[in-house]
């Protein structure tokens, strides 16, 4: 049990040994180990950091790229709405035309027949006033069984017709 003891114990001397090694190794680590590990990760860190700034500017940039769209989008929705309120009231506008100038021919078209029935009136009168005037003439000779003077015809003629007008209810 000694030697249990004995292996046991805690030698000084190798202690010391250890102790050297150990501040030894860890000097050693510093100067040729640490140095460049710390400067590869200033660099990693550095890198990250210009990587996360990228993406923050990028994502900036989308964004107002992004608004930039959403207006451009609402100023050509608004274009496309006047575009199309221009053409109903164009539309209107030319319908309006296009009936007032129906209403116009229609117009002139009524009073254009209205003038020509009212000369085939008076044609017809006319001719009709022509035909009794000759009738009567053939008539007043036979009945008379002598020829009526010119002026007496047209007074004949003229009390007839005005006989005639006077039964329609015009003159």
């Amino acid at each position: 049990m000694d030697k249990l003891v004995l292996g046991a114990a805690l030698q000084v001397g190798d202690m010391l040994i250890y102790l050297i090694l150990f501040v030894l190794m860890f000097v050693i680590v510093m100067k040729y180990a640490y140095g460049p590990v710390s400067k590869m990760m200033a660099k990693r860190e550095d890198k990250i950091n210009g990587d996360l700034d990228y993406a923050e500017d990028t994502r900036k940039k989308a964004d107002e790229l992004a608004a930039q769209r959403e207006g451009e989008l609402k100023n050509t929705r608004s274009e496309a709405t006047q575009i199309v309120q221009n053409a109903q009231k164009s539309g209107e506008t030319q319908r309006d035309q296009i009936i007032t100038q129906a209403q116009s021919e229609a117009q002139q078209l009524k009073t254009n027949a209205q003038k020509d029935a009212e000369q085939a009136r008076a044609d017809a009168l006319a001719s009709a006033r022509d035909d009794v005037a000759q009738l009567s003439i053939e008539i007043a000779s036979k009945l008379i069984n002598k020829e009526l003077s010119a002026s007496d015809q047209q007074a004949l003629i003229d009390s007839y017709i005005e006989g005639l007008g006077d039964t329609n209810g015009t003159r």
